[in-house]
């Protein structure tokens, strides 16, 4: 007897911490596509911000402890693009001088994608059974364009949602400023960068802003938030999944970026 298969839940840092909403979205979005979906409890961060800062022999240790975590799994799947880039792209060449663990990362790296180029690109979805009557733009994070070559999915399952209305802003494919450290390292830079992409998003004259990370949608909906706009910002996976009922990120209080 066959079974389905099984997914194995990359929840991300950001969204455990700030928006576990997107998380319960994600499994929403994934069961409905007939996976068994399983949480991990002895995952951690991907290492990203170990790596991005070339501390590598941390990343590495952090990397063999994911890939044991979720060696039992036919998919991993993450509801943002720049954490599967991490699993997907650079794991493997973390291990360039060891063939015993560079073989385990590539194995691992093979099963492991983006959630909404996991839906369209493998599992074939073309639509969604979802509401959302509200004009958006949607931000194409950095990673997730350059990395996976997410780019036409996320549009595809949105012209899906009954009552959505997708208006595409100018650059919709440039930085929003947050980069990881990179907006705590040079802050007047990302600020100025931030800010050129909140004016796009105004430009659009969309109310809600959409994208698949939550590293630039926290960074984006701060600066919205201090600029006192009336633009709202979702994950994407909460419109697709139809809860974006929650209050919209940041909606309450800015984070720190």
């Amino acid at each position: 007897m066959s079974h389905s298969p099984r997914v194995g839940l990359f929840v991300t840092c950001l969204v455990d911490l700030f928006r576990p909403n997107v998380g319960f979205a994600a499994i929403n979005l994934l069961e409905k596509a007939g996976y068994q979906v399983e949480v991990p409890t002895a995952q951690t961060c991907c290492g990203q911000p170990a790596y991005n800062n070339g501390d590598l022999a941390n990343t590495r240790v952090i990397a063999k402890q994911v890939i044991n975590t979720f060696d039992e799994f036919d998919y991993i799947i993450a509801p943002s693009g720049s954490c599967a880039g991490m699993l997907k792209k650079h794991y493997p060449q973390l291990f360039q001088n060891d063939s015993e663990w560079q073989a385990k990362a590539q194995a691992f790296a093979e099963r492991c994608y983006e959630l909404v180029s996991f839906l369209t690109d493998v599992c074939g979805i073309t639509k969604v059974d979802a509401s959302f009557e509200k004009t958006v733009t949607y931000h194409d994070a950095c990673s997730g364009l350059r990395e996976l070559g997410i780019k036409a999915q996320p549009r595809q399952l949105l012209n899906s949602v009954q009552g959505l209305e997708l208006k595409e802003m100018e650059e919709s494919d440039v930085c929003c400023g947050f980069g990881g450290t990179f907006c705590v390292k040079y802050p007047e830079i990302s600020t100025r960068i931030v800010s050129d992409k909140v004016a796009n998003i105004h430009a659009s004259k969309a109310q809600v802003l959409l994208a698949g990370d939550m590293g630039c949608l926290l960074n984006i909906a701060g600066r919205l938030k201090r600029l006192n706009s009336a633009v709202k910002v979702y994950h994407i996976a909460e419109v697709l999944s139809d809860m974006a009922t929650v209050p919209a990120i940041a909606e309450k209080n800015p984070p720190d970026l």
